[in-house]
């Protein structure tokens, strides 16, 4: 018999397999696939909403006159702010982006924005892909958010190199949110494929904080560079899981 209540039995199986999935996937978050990590010590958590902060002032247009600063300030002196780059420096390729020289934890911080929803060039870098297109170090990358990443390292590489051999006992920190948080957790990848544009940087300096990260990498390399790239994710975040 192939109607049951007047309706074709595919078509109904296939709706029924449809709601399934659509009600599983609705009530999945994070927190599932957490539950049985270890839990972050207070030192691994520390620099978390501090970095938070950096890429909040990427959104400022002026840092010595902040207009929607935080509760407690961005955390950042404005005399130690090495560069800041506007879609009008990157012609849209990626997005805007801050070096921050942090003498206070011995870091240089590297932080860039997220998503600009009424930006047309954001989605053009986050639409660039396609499953299976892009092939990075046996593994599988976000294309658009690989050529962004090469974008910020081809224009501030000289910087960052005379940076770390400067200060040889800082870290570098690449973090970013959203749609900044894929194009650094690429970055970070790619640095340490290429230690030597940036005179053969330890890898162990290198590290990177995801805040809401987009998807970018085949889990191979996930867990290949482990080790450097810490994802932060809301435990209800629909996006993220």
């Amino acid at each position: 018999m192939s109607i049951i209540c007047g309706l074709p039995l595919l078509e109904c199986v296939y709706c029924i397999a449809c709601a399934r999935w659509a009600w599983k996937r609705c009530l999945h978050t994070a927190g599932h696939d957490s539950e049985t990590w270890g839990v972050a010590t207070a030192e691994e958590f520390e620099p978390v909403p501090r970095l938070c902060r950096y890429i909040l002032a990427v959104y400022e247009d002026d840092l010595k006159c902040p207009l929607w600063e935080p509760l407690g300030g961005y955390g950042i002196d404005p005399n130690c702010l090495i560069l800041k780059r506007t879609y009008e420096d990157t012609h849209g390729r990626a997005p805007p982006y801050l070096l921050y020289l942090d003498h206070a934890h011995a870091d240089i911080v590297l932080a860039i924005r997220g998503l600009n929803l009424a930006s047309h060039k954001d989605y053009a870098v986050l639409l660039d892909n396609k499953l299976g297109r892009r092939k990075f170090d046996g593994g599988y990358v976000h294309n658009g958010l690989l050529k962004a990443a090469g974008v910020v390292l081809d224009a501030e590489s000289n910087t960052l190199k005379d940076l770390l051999e400067r200060y040889p006992s800082y870290t570098l920190t690449l973090t970013g949110h959203s749609l900044g948080s894929g194009v650094a957790a690429l970055l970070a990848m790619v640095v340490v494929k290429n230690r030597d544009k940036l005179g053969n940087i330890d890898r162990k300096r290198v590290r990177c904080y995801s805040i809401a990260p987009a998807r970018c990498m085949s889990l191979n390399l996930a867990v290949r560079y482990a080790d450097i790239i810490s994802s932060v994710v809301l435990q209800a975040s629909f996006f993220n899981s």
